[in-house]
């Protein structure tokens, strides 16, 4: 099992930005990469960024490809989402995800592992 804590979120104004942070703790070794996903009301939940574990591959959706930034810290077992240049529709709960095994790194029936959501709010 691996249990994933995320942190960083809250409320700021468009254009401004957010780093969040997710912490992976437990059965670390299974990782096979780690992900960022969101769900903004009424809206079912969408891939954002992810990057695999060991060789740092990085993959994004195309409305956040040149403003967010998905990176890891392997010794620290923890995956960052960098995100600048906030706009309103960035607004939604925004979900650390991890995998252990291998497949698609964009669908979310792929991840196995979960946070439990932190907040983004951007203003306009």
């Amino acid at each position: 099992q691996v249990q994933l804590v995320e942190s960083g979120g809250g409320l700021v104004q468009a254009g401004e930005s957010l780093r969040l942070s997710c912490v992976a703790s437990g059965r670390t070794s299974s990782l096979y990469a780690m992900g960022w996903f969101r769900q903004a009301p009424g809206k079912d939940r969408e891939f954002v960024a992810s990057i695999s574990w060991s060789y740092g591959r990085r993959y994004y959706t195309d409305s956040v490809k040149g403003r967010f930034t998905v990176s890891r810290d392997i010794v620290k077992n923890t995956v960052y989402l960098q995100m600048n240049s906030l706009k309103p529709e960035d607004t939604a709960v925004y979900y650390c995800a991890a995998k252990s095994g291998s497949g698609s790194y964009i669908e979310l029936k792929t991840y196995n592992y979960w946070g439990q959501g932190t907040q983004v709010t951007v203003s306009s």
